[in-house]
């Protein structure tokens, strides 16, 4: 039997924890050989953020006690920041997200400054994301006070990243932070014209963020940034379209007034089928609807399924079908083949009566029932 694919093993493993220690031997602080065994003896059964933690632990045993002296070590021991020429999806290796985490155990309390100008330097080799929020929720406004008087305006864009991807108020997997919008916004107004796409697209995530729970503002912001014209028209468009999915796929009537989708468009709906009308958990039906609008209009068209919960309440789950500039009077024939996945991990089938509807720019406009079995 083929050995089952493991995340935590192509990561952490002996010939990056090697690698690692190679970077120490090279600096001349402590030979990697025996680091590494004792990396490698305790590594075996533990999932992904245990084997970050066990490496900064044993870390700590083959550094000085001396914070000051350890950082310097590991300075010293850093390969060469990433590299500057890229501007997208170059988060570095994994294999250096436990010197975040050494820098939060053991500089937190007492040595916020040279923490922090650690991990400006770590973030350029691997993101500090995760380690950074440590330091925003036990010193909130000296951290605060460095990402707007340095960070975000720092010449590397792994560091300016930092500020907005370590602020997301809710960062995949990343522990929550205490801040507010009104506490974020002014960093996101000095990073949305970054020439970076790793930069914008993290401003972008955040204030997808924010949008959860104050639409508002998210939309107010984007306004803003338009009016200020700091950020090329193209990448903002951009931005603008990913900040706000989540409002556009919940149908938001203000974010699809922002990106010029008329939530009440006048329209039409001859046609709205799923074929068959009974259908079994894990095979496919088509979806097809026919819309005509009544003067040309830009449509977000997307189709919702109301899901039978084990409880037998339904819950809506929303499906992309099409994005389209329409022509007034002609009919817009759209069809999708959805297969009802049975057993996925994230999300059960349970069978009884289900309901299809149509939806424009946000708003149901047809709706039909279907059984599944």
């Amino acid at each position: 039997m083929a050995k089952t694919f493991s995340l935590n093993d192509q990561l952490f493993n002996p010939t990056t924890v090697g690698q690692l220690g190679q970077h120490f031997e090279e600096a001349g602080v402590f030979a990697s050989a025996a680091f590494v065994k004792d990396v490698v003896a305790q590594m075996g059964p533990l999932a992904l953020k245990e084997r970050i933690n066990l490496i900064a632990q044993v870390l700590a045993d083959y550094l000085s006690d001396d914070f000051p002296s350890a950082c310097d070590a590991i300075l010293r021991a850093l390969p060469p920041p990433l590299d500057p020429d890229l501007s997208d999806n170059d988060f570095g290796h994994f294999i250096y997200a436990p010197l975040g985490v050494y820098v939060e155990n053991h500089g937190l309390e007492s040595h916020l400054a040279l923490s922090l100008d650690m991990l400006a330097a770590l973030t350029q080799r691997f993101s500090m994301e995760f380690s950074v929020r440590a330091f925003l929720n036990r010193w909130p406004d000296e951290t605060l006070a460095r990402m707007q008087d340095d960070w975000v305006c720092h010449d590397s864009y792994h560091v300016r990243r930092l500020v907005s991807e370590g602020t997301r108020p809710k960062l995949p997997w990343g522990q929550a932070v205490g801040l507010t919008p009104a506490q974020t916004l002014p960093l996101l107004d000095q990073l949305h014209g970054d020439p970076t796409r790793f930069v914008t697209r993290s401003v972008a995530n955040h204030l997808n963020d924010i949008a959860k729970t104050d639409p508002e503002a998210v939309i107010d912001r984007l306004s803003a940034w338009q009016i200020a014209g700091t950020q090329d028209e193209k990448e903002l468009d951009w931005m603008r379209k990913h900040a706000l999915r989540g409002l556009i796929k919940a149908g938001h009537a203000g974010a699809m007034a922002h990106l010029g989708y008329d939530h009440n468009v006048k329209l039409s709906v001859t046609e709205l089928a799923v074929t068959p009308d009974t259908v079994a958990r894990g095979d496919a039906a088509e979806v097809r609807m026919t819309i005509t609008p009544k003067t040309d209009a830009s449509l977000i068209v997307d189709y919702v399924i109301d899901f039978m919960k084990a409880n037998g309440a339904h819950a809506p789950k929303v499906f992309k079908l099409k994005v389209v500039n329409a022509k007034g009077g002609v009919p817009l024939v759209l069809t999708k083949r959805h297969v009802f996945k049975d057993n996925a991990t994230t999300f059960r089938l349970y069978p009884g009566p289900h309901r299809l509807h149509a939806q424009v720019n946000g708003r149901v406009v047809a709706s039909l029932p279907f059984v599944l079995t």
